[in-house]
């Protein structure tokens, strides 16, 4: 440490004490330790900036939220003595893929757990739990190593977004990772939402002989008819397979609309507005692909015109609801 001490252009000061096996290493890991590449660093006259992960333990009076305190101040006194960037990160519970379960991450073990078919401990389910995922903290930690930070409040810096869930929400969600497989509901992938980022996460600690699942399929002699994922927003993904020289659909839809897209095999996708007697027809091929259109008011088919299966991926705007199928019989 002595030699990068004095080499260094920029500090990650990560290193800490958790889970000692006696109080004092809460000291000399995270206060002391800290007091000596201060130390360091001054006697290579060094005015590199030092970035620290702290705790938001620091604020409160326990042993280990006292020693990250203790390495707090040791910094700061170091960034005025020798004028150099001091950026203290008081983080939140963190998770991410790589986490160690059943350590002292509850997202991480909870993943884990669910994943690998455990059970889970909820001691208290209304707990609130602030969270921080770990790329978050990457990027922020980044942009205070080109110099544009988050702006600090009272000398501390911050990651941004902090998630805030109860732990009985925190478990609903991580469950219904794994109930998706049958639901096929796809999670919240809105940008920034801590679902997303807790779905990443799960799928990390997945059994490696689990990557895989079954889907059911619905067969017939025409073919089959698979659904492949749901979303509350944004409708609904299916395959359909169909046999030469068979014929599906002969229906319209009133608010309902698809996508159409033939991967493989040769197609003829014909629509007649129901108020009409012209029928469109559009070819289609897994050779060249291209997006079809299934709009309001028509009735359509797609028929199987290859000497092969043809494959066809469906979107929907909707999740199919058996109550309301806004599907009605119209041969085109």
């Amino acid at each position: 440490m002595k030699k990068y001490t004095g080499d260094c252009d920029f500090v990650f000061h990560l290193a800490g004490i958790n889970r000692p096996k006696d109080i004092s290493e809460f000291y000399q890991g995270n206060a002391t330790f800290t007091e000596t590449l201060c130390s360091l660093l001054e006697e290579h006259d060094n005015k590199s900036p030092i970035l620290i992960s702290s705790s938001i333990q620091a604020s409160k009076d326990n042993d280990y939220g006292k020693s990250k305190k203790e390495g707090e101040e040791y910094l700061l006194n170091h960034g005025k003595k020798m004028d150099s960037k001091v950026y203290i990160y008081r983080l939140a519970n963190l998770f991410g893929k790589w986490c160690r379960p059943n350590y002292n991450s509850v997202t991480a073990t909870w993943c884990y757990n669910v994943a690998n078919g455990k059970d889970i401990q909820i001691n208290d389910p209304n707990v609130e739990l602030p969270l921080c995922y770990i790329d978050d903290v990457v990027n922020e930690f980044i942009n205070a190593l080109e110099g544009h930070p988050t702006a600090c409040k009272e000398g501390i810096y911050e990651v941004h977004p902090v998630h805030h869930v109860k732990l009985g929400e925190l478990a609903n969600i991580i469950k219904s990772f794994k109930e998706s497989r049958g639901t096929l509901n796809v999670p919240n992938m809105k940008e920034r939402s801590l679902e997303k980022k807790l779905y990443s996460t799960y799928l990390s600690y997945l059994p490696k002989d689990k990557f895989s699942y079954p889907l059911k399929m619905n067969t017939d002699q025409r073919g089959s008819f698979t659904e492949f994922l749901k979303t509350e927003e944004y409708g609904q993904v299916s395959v359909n397979v169909s046999k030469p020289g068979i014929t599906k659909g002969q229906h319209w839809h009133h608010s309902k609309n698809e996508k159409f897209l033939v991967v493989s095999g040769k197609g003829l996708i014909q629509f007649r507005d129901i108020y009409s007697d012209e029928i469109i027809e559009y070819y289609v091929s897994g050779d060249k692909l291209e997006v079809i259109d299934i709009p309001t008011g028509y009735t359509h088919n797609i028929i199987n015109i290859g000497e092969s299966d043809m494959v066809t991926i469906m979107w929907a705007n909707e999740k199919f609801n058996p109550e309301h199928p806004d599907t009605y019989y119209e041969e085109v």
